[in-house]
């Protein structure tokens, strides 16, 4: 009786969290349907899992930490110094509000989060902004336009030397 019991534990947790998963997977769909104005990019799926490309501190006024995280074609195109980035390159650059640790004083720690920014390389769709369409979300939700109309001007600005791209990659 006690194996019964058990069995049915375990069979009632799994349907619990498989109803779960289904909420958060519908959740995360509906996030990807809202893409950015002008450009049309939305957060890609998967991007936690993909690879840390490297670091940034951003100072004042934003005092952000920063982590940008780049697809298979992204990773490929830095480990061989590829310039410009192929098509189909994707980054990612996850920002959180920057912390003093509880723990460790002189250490800065993610506090909350700020924003998903994403670079999507498309030589021919974003022909007009130096091949790359771009996102910026804030929980999960596009910026709105005024935001977008900066992105481009400022890598444009900056970094046209580097494909419109400012990340160096952090072996």
């Amino acid at each position: 009786m006690r194996r019964k019991l058990a069995i049915a534990a375990v069979i009632a947790v799994s349907i619990a969290l498989a109803i779960g998963c289904v909420e958060i997977d519908s959740v995360r769909a509906q996030n990807a349907e809202e893409a950015s104005p002008i450009y049309g990019v939305t957060i890609p799926d998967g991007y936690r899992k993909w690879e840390f490309i490297a670091p940034a501190l951003e100072g004042d006024p934003l005092n952000e930490l920063r982590a940008v995280m780049g697809n298979t074609v992204a990773m490929d195109a830095y480990r061989d110094s590829t310039l410009p980035f192929p098509d189909g390159t994707v980054l990612v650059k996850l920002a959180w509000k920057r912390m003093q640790s509880a723990e460790f004083e002189p250490a800065s720690v993610p506090g909350a989060a700020t924003t998903v920014q994403v670079m999507v390389k498309d030589s021919k769709k974003y022909a007009s902004s130096g091949g790359w369409g771009f996102g910026r979300f804030i929980n999960g939700k596009p910026a709105d336009v005024a935001q977008h109309e900066t992105c481009f001007a400022c890598h444009e600005a900056r970094v046209q030397g580097h494909d419109y791209v400012f990340t160096r990659y952090a072996p």
